[in-house]
């Protein structure tokens, strides 16, 4: 039985949150009334709509200049594949929260989920590509049906770096989640969880009132297993994203100051901590938008271009694969429904070679990888 305590808005797009305690388990629990942009039929949905404004605008006007053009002012226009390292998966848009700044507009709304022949497909392609890190995302991951077969099964690839990518929240949400820490040591798992602050209050701002605890609680019974301990193998690394309308901080300071907080508050250990820019797709882009802040974002990413970081950009040596088994450039380009520029479009007609000659679709949101020290999913890049 949960209790309504109360609501919590900002600038809209404002969070309606709705939380208590299971008098059986006594566990403190969250919920998210928010609904993903889909659910709220948004025009932002379209993929089409947010490369019109991507596209459009003060790029159109000619106020601030194409990233094509300032990736061929140093020689990297078209954009191309290097040796693919990284094979990137997403088994779905269901997620037990509805975060502000999600591109993926995940949500318990998403019905997405990937199914187990294409699971099986890709698995197939595990088995014989040169990557060397497979890395799972959603959504969260945890809550496909079929995920812990799927790890299984893809551990046994000999996969070097096995990621999850673990909201936290997740463990602590149900019952059937609480043994998590335990299957991901028992497989090796490389866990990388989100975590926006090391205070309650950012935190619960940008993902919700109650999951700065939960995430707290769920970072403590992963160190209880070994995870994120100074000489264990078990890696336990952070997600930083700013929670407004400006770029993160430096890396390196920011993960001394989330090491000390966390551990003198919390006796908290983890490894590293990756600072990853809001790149503005979906549910960022809806908040730049509604809060009258995407023209000065969009003119922050440029004013922050960073050529070094370019070479090094993710979408060079990974490829994102859909809940439905289609191939983009990187996860971006997957929730701007940018498919790869290739003959070979799904992972059931997988061919490395194929696929590495081909150009990388690129658009005005990957300024947010390349502003500053850059940024990847495993954070900066240059």
């Amino acid at each position: 039985m949960l209790g309504i305590f109360g609501i919590f808005s900002g600038k809209a797009p404002s969070f309606v949150i709705f939380y208590g305690y299971d008098v059986l388990t006594f566990e403190y629990t969250v919920r998210m009334a928010t609904k993903s942009l889909k659910a709220r039929h948004s025009a932002l949905v379209t993929e089409n709509k947010q490369l019109e404004i991507l596209e459009g605008g003060i790029f159109h006007k000619g106020e601030l200049p194409y990233f094509k053009d300032k990736i061929a002012q140093i020689g990297h226009f078209p954009l191309r594949p290097k040796k693919l390292e990284i094979l990137q998966i997403n088994v779905g848009y269901m997620c037990n929260q509805v975060c502000e700044h999600c591109h993926v507009d995940a949500g318990p709304d998403r019905k997405e989920i990937m199914t187990k022949e294409t699971m099986e497909q890709c698995l197939e392609v595990i088995r014989n590509t040169g990557a060397h890190t497979l890395d799972l995302t959603g959504g969260a991951p945890e809550m496909n049906p079929n995920f812990r077969w799927f790890v299984e099964e893809a551990a046994k690839a000999g996969i070097k770096d096995f990621i999850v990518r673990s909201n936290l929240t997740i463990i602590r949400a149900n019952k059937k989640y609480y043994d998590l820490p335990h299957f991901f040591k028992k497989h090796n798992i490389h866990v990388i969880s989100s975590m926006p602050h090391y205070t309650r209050g950012k935190t619960d701002k940008q993902r919700g009132e109650g999951v700065f605890d939960l995430s707290i609680r769920a970072l403590q019974e992963l160190n209880a297993v070994g995870y994120g301990m100074p000489e264990s193998s078990l890696r336990l690394d952070l997600v930083y994203n700013p929670s407004g309308a400006f770029l993160p901080g430096d890396q390196v300071a920011m993960e001394r100051d989330f090491k000390k907080a966390l551990k003198v508050d919390f006796d908290i250990d983890f490894h590293n901590l990756f600072a990853i820019t809001n790149l503005p797709i979906a549910r960022f882009l809806d908040y730049l938008i509604a809060s009258g802040n995407y023209e000065d974002y969009m003119y922050s990413l440029v004013e922050a271009y960073n050529p070094k970081a370019v070479a090094n950009v993710m979408c060079t040596n990974t490829i994102s694969v859909s809940w439905d088994g289609w191939l983009y450039d990187c996860d971006f380009n997957q929730m701007l429904g940018l498919k790869v520029a290739s003959k070979i479009k799904h992972i059931k007609d997988y061919h490395e070679d194929i696929l590495n000659d081909r150009n990388i679709l690129i658009s005005q949101h990957c300024y947010g990888c390349t502003a500053g020290a850059g940024s990847s999913c495993q954070g900066s890049v240059a």
